[in-house]
């Protein structure tokens, strides 16, 4: 092609690209503007910036996990097991001797260690922390950021919740402050700190990505399980579990307690306690020594069910809690709460879900009066509720000595004390792996027949028999379907 033409080829494409380009920006173009984080008048409300929403500058997360992770702490755990063998090989001479004649070997300690993280709540030496990490341990030992090393006492746990409060002798330390789980927000930064993998203080960062969830988790370790996690992406790995998740403030707003993955490692989603709680759980555990877990005494339908099934059991659809049914003599019947009621607000806060319902009664105490928003045949209605504890009344729960051997117990029947030759007894139903019969040979389905000596034949004179006891028991007893009697000796720890 000659010069000639060449030239307005290359003139007629020049000026159509700036054409273009004045049209756009004319009748299409969006205004590009620059902002400094100065220029906070000049900022759009809908700007979708990178921001932390205090001051408008971009997020940093360096002053929160400098504050927070002095504060976090990495808890080590050992307890020794003994093995034990199947009822029908064994001895019932094996706890006065100490071996079974069939095997000729004395029993093996089995030690096992387990770790986790904790976060100090108090400058005195309080640390919370998840129930899974401490349960069944006979030594804790508590190490600091600084590399500082404590042991530390056990001072209450709630399987429930899966929580537990430790405390260590040391005055001065830093510790976290409460913040307020109410107050988040989906999408929010959040950081997770911890000790995963047994690495030292790791911070990890991510937004939460959902409130009151339920997994069924702690049913694991409970009969009356408590869930309303806070989800998050903030990466969290075994080793985690009971160290703090904090607010770009650097303010605790949760426990973190689990994770959701295929692998047993971070896969996208870990699971946090709510920080308010916590705050009444340990609260209960400092003061009262366990949980005064208040209840509302309805049965609800579960927040999955197909519109099908709703159908089918008459369950109407509406944005909160539909009441199955009330308990006789729970704390909403006491205030005229119906079948069919859908509740949808709990004082101030509104609820959707059974999950956040129960995150709200979780953080009061029986007696407290709370008032209790629902629609009825259409009508918005607000009733004031009075809770109350799982006997139904407002009192205070004390520790029983029952609660401190981990084991759930019965009475036996007429049946089964005709074929054992005895009057009466208390059949150990299960038990777990904390308390005192967990450091024994014992197992499921043993008859309790004596305590120290003294005939028992209900758990009410078994639980007396024990209180007069003391810290030193023995208990005697049988398993259905073996002969000879079996003998437990065991120390009840406060």
């Amino acid at each position: 092609m000659k010069l000639q033409q060449i030239v307005p080829v290359i003139l007629i494409s020049a000026v159509t690209s700036v054409g273009s380009m004045w049209a756009y920006n004319k009748y299409v173009g969006v205004e590009r503007v620059v902002y400094n984080s100065s220029d906070s008048n000049r900022i759009p409300s809908n700007y979708a910036g990178f921001f932390d929403g205090v001051n408008n500058s971009p997020t940093d997360f360096s002053q929160a996990a400098e504050a927070a992770t002095p504060a976090t702490v990495h808890i080590k755990t050992k307890a020794t097991r003994t093995a034990s063998n199947n009822l029908p090989r064994r001895s019932p001479l094996f706890d006065l001797f100490g071996f079974d004649w069939d095997e000729g070997m004395t029993p093996r300690s089995m030690p096992q260690m387990a770790s986790g993280s904790g976060a100090i709540i108090s400058d005195d030496g309080y640390i919370v922390t998840n129930n899974h990490v401490i349960d069944g341990a006979d030594e804790i030992t508590v190490t600091m950021s600084d590399k500082k090393t404590y042991k530390a006492r056990l001072v209450g746990a709630d399987p429930s919740s899966d929580l537990a409060v430790l405390k260590i002798d040391a005055k001065n330390l830093p510790f976290l402050l409460y913040g307020n789980s109410d107050d988040v927000k989906v999408g929010q930064w959040v950081l997770a700190i911890g000790y995963p993998l047994n690495l030292q203080t790791t911070v990890t960062a991510g937004i939460v990505s959902a409130k009151s969830r339920t997994l069924e988790i702690n049913r694991r370790q409970s009969n009356t399980p408590i869930e309303s996690f806070i989800q998050t992406d903030a990466a969290v790995n075994p080793g985690n579990s009971g160290g703090p998740l904090v607010n770009t403030a650097g303010h605790l707003i949760g426990i973190n307690s689990a994770i959701a993955s295929p692998t047993g490692s971070y896969a996208g989603y870990s699971f946090t306690i709510p920080v308010n709680m916590v705050k009444k759980i340990v609260a209960d555990l400092m003061k009262f020594g366990t949980v005064q877990r208040a209840y509302l005494g309805i049965n609800y339908a579960p927040d999955n069910l197909s519109e099908e099934v709703k159908k089918q059991e008459g369950i109407t659809s509406g944005n909160g809690v539909y009441v199955l049914d009330v308990t006789k003599d729970g704390a909403a019947a006491a205030s005229g709460i119906k079948k069919g009621d859908i509740i949808t607000r709990i004082n101030n806060a509104p609820v959707t879900s059974g999950a956040e319902m129960v995150g709200q009664i979780a953080t009061y105490r029986p007696g407290d009066r709370v008032k209790i928003g629902f629609v009825r045949d259409g009508k918005e209605m607000i009733k004031e509720v009075t809770l109350r504890n799982s006997s139904g009344t407002t009192e205070i729960v004390k520790v029983s000595v029952l609660d401190k051997l981990g084991a759930e117990f019965g009475n036996i029947d007429a049946k089964l004390a005709k074929e054992m030759g005895v009057r009466g007894g208390v059949i150990v139903k299960s038990i777990s792996e904390s308390g005192a019969f967990s450091k024994t040979r014992m197992e499921a389905g043993f008859v309790i027949l004596k305590v120290n000596g003294k005939e028992v034949s209900s758990i009410d004179q078994f639980r007396a028999e024990l209180e007069k006891a003391g810290n030193s028991v023995t208990l005697d007893g049988m398993y259905p379907g073996y002969e000879g009697v079996f003998r437990y000796p065991m120390k009840i720890v406060e």
